[in-house]
């Protein structure tokens, strides 16, 4: 029989919940700091690098820079180029995307990596050496070339080069597809492999790489998958700015063959919307000096250019959007009896625990962004009552027609409240809460209207039991409007959770299917013990304003009420 508490212990209690909501509430105003402050400008920037070391006498590097910015002590990836073939000096045509803060100091750090063949992820690489810089000294700087440092600092013969250039007003993107036909054949025993590359003429005539297509194998007449590029990133938002566009045959030595070249302009790209028919002719100077009857190398034509419009994050919650935020917490019994002081679950009088912590910082930033401020909160893998099955989706406050909570407040108090009432259990599948949540997502998904974007947040101490049906309801959720946030609770090893997160490599299905677009954010909870929860916050909620962007613009959904703010508009994407 359950006796009922004194008005002391009832008391006591408040007290103890009050001094522990304050804790947690008082980090979070840190945490909120960071989303305020005002960004100056947003600036490009292009990498490239020279004398790259082979790894061995056969064979050339396959190298790869990822960009880390420093928060808070910790080094968190930002993105990271292409990887280029069989190259000692690659020029990346993978542009990177920051934003500069005058008033701040914001340390960089861009590591080389040798890629194994047939796989693009970080694991198996190696690593040829980095550069640290502030992003303060490229902008003044404009290009900056430094040497890459090995393991122990010790400089080698290789160096990095990093080019910035500040963004203009104008967001606008364009969509374009290339194909050509009778391309000249440099192969002996085949066709040749034909890949093309614009590069931008800039006002001091040197020349900045735009994209580089996909390589074509043994075809003459290739059809280049279409790409999309910012217009400033293209022709620095004018129309009349020179390009240069060359063909070249692959070779897997890296030695490419010349093939021809074209100049053209935005402007004359325009064209084509027009219904007019863009083609070029694809000149080599060398063979049109030399060779009497010489009229082209080919034929490059314009099949598409479609200008689109790029709304912002800013945009879409201005437009109404709201944040729909779900909280899963892990109930399995690797977490240790909450009675006990060592388990992951303890309330302690005074100091949150790591599961308070994670669930403040981030809801803390998530609640702003949704007016009615009611979170639904879900538990997996314990004991529930009354009749103590398992359950992997069961609302934390019992109540299954209405599993939301009045606030991140409400939410803690629902789990604190809960777990006296269940057994911790297992094991620990996530597949089902994903699923759950899918599930509205998908409902929002067919009103074809930017409404509602869905973020779950799973908080759990261990790697995952349901790996293939996890990955199963990730893919199945990247076509959804919705992303997912996994936070890593004690000190446990995650090194397999890292599959989850699409920035090593790209995540599949069982069966092999791709996910749509990269939307799941893993982030061990260790690596913040000693930093504020702003630096928490930051890191897994960093991706999430490009999630929506991405959804919503590949989905061509605009913005709702645009025509009440967009004439006052004044940020950037």
């Amino acid at each position: 029989r359950e006796e009922k508490p004194s008005d002391l212990f009832q008391l006591v209690s408040r007290v103890q919940r009050l001094c522990i909501m304050s804790n947690i509430y008082e980090s979070a105003e840190a945490t909120l700091g960071f989303i305020s402050s005002p960004c100056l400008t947003k600036v490009e920037l292009r990498v490239a690098c020279r004398g790259i070391s082979d790894r061995d006498a056969l064979s050339k590097p396959d190298p790869c820079v990822v960009l880390k910015m420093q928060s808070h002590g910790q080094w968190f990836e930002v993105d990271r180029t292409e990887v280029i073939r069989s190259s000692s000096s690659p020029v990346f045509s993978k542009i990177f995307l920051v934003d500069y803060y005058f008033e701040e100091v914001q340390r960089l750090r861009f590591e080389l990596h040798d890629i194994s063949s047939g796989n693009n992820g970080l694991r198996d690489a190696d690593f040829l050496g980095s550069m640290e810089c502030t992003l303060g000294q490229i902008v003044s700087q404009r290009k900056l070339t430094k040497a890459l440092l090995k393991q122990g600092n010790t400089a080698g013969k290789s160096s990095i080069t990093v080019t910035a250039e500040e963004l203009s007003g104008n967001d606008d993107y364009v969509e374009l597809s290339f194909s050509a036909r009778k391309l000249d054949d440099k192969d002996f025993f085949s066709k040749s492999d034909p890949f093309l590359e614009i590069f931008r003429i800039n006002d001091d005539g040197t020349e900045s790489l735009v994209h580089r297509t996909e390589t074509v194998m043994n075809n003459l007449s290739p059809v280049w998958k279409s790409f999309k590029v910012s217009l400033n990133t293209l022709c620095s938002g004018d129309h009349e700015r020179e390009l240069k566009c060359t063909v070249w045959d692959w070779d897997s030595n890296g030695k490419h063959d010349f093939i021809g070249e074209f100049q053209t302009t935005f402007k004359e790209m325009r064209a084509e919307q027009e219904g007019k028919q863009i083609q070029w002719e694809c000149i080599n100077p060398k063979y049109q000096m030399k060779k009497k009857n010489y009229r082209n190398s080919g034929m490059v034509m314009l099949n598409h250019c479609k200008i689109i419009k790029m709304y912002s994050f800013l945009d879409y919650i201005m437009g109404g959007c709201q944040i729909q935020f779900t909280v899963a917490i892990d109930f399995t019994a690797s977490n240790g009896d909450p009675r006990n002081s060592c388990s992951l679950h303890y309330i302690h009088p005074y100091q949150p625990n790591e599961y308070l912590k994670a669930l403040v910082a981030v809801g803390e930033i998530c609640q702003d962004y949704d007016s009615d401020k009611m979170f639904p909160a879900f538990g997996f893998g314990a004991l529930i009552p009354p009749d103590f099955k398992v359950s992997h989706d069961f609302a934390v406050n019992f109540d299954e027609d209405n599993p939301e909570c009045a606030g991140i407040q409400g939410v803690v108090e629902a789990y604190q409240n809960c777990l006296p009432k269940i057994q911790l259990y297992g094991p620990t599948n996530i597949a089902p809460i994903i699923q759950k949540v899918a599930s509205s997502a998908s409902e929002e998904m067919h009103t074809k209207e930017a409404m509602e974007y869905f973020i779950l947040l799973i908080l759990t101490d261990g790697v995952i039991t349901d790996m293939a049906d996890t990955r199963e309801a990730i893919v199945h959720a990247s076509h959804l409007p919705m992303s997912v946030i996994i936070v890593g609770v004690g000190n446990a090893d995650f090194t397999d959770m890292q599959i989850l997160d699409g920035d090593d490599g790209i995540l599949r299905s069982p069966k092999g299917e791709p996910v749509l677009r990269d939307i799941v954010q893993f982030v061990p909870f260790k690596d913040f013990k000693h930093a504020s929860p702003a630096a928490l916050a930051k890191s897994v909620l960093a991706e999430v304003p490009n999630q929506v962007v991405d959804y919503y613009n590949a989905k061509g959904i605009k913005p709702k009420c645009m025509s009440d703010y967009e004439s006052t508009r004044t940020f950037s994407p």
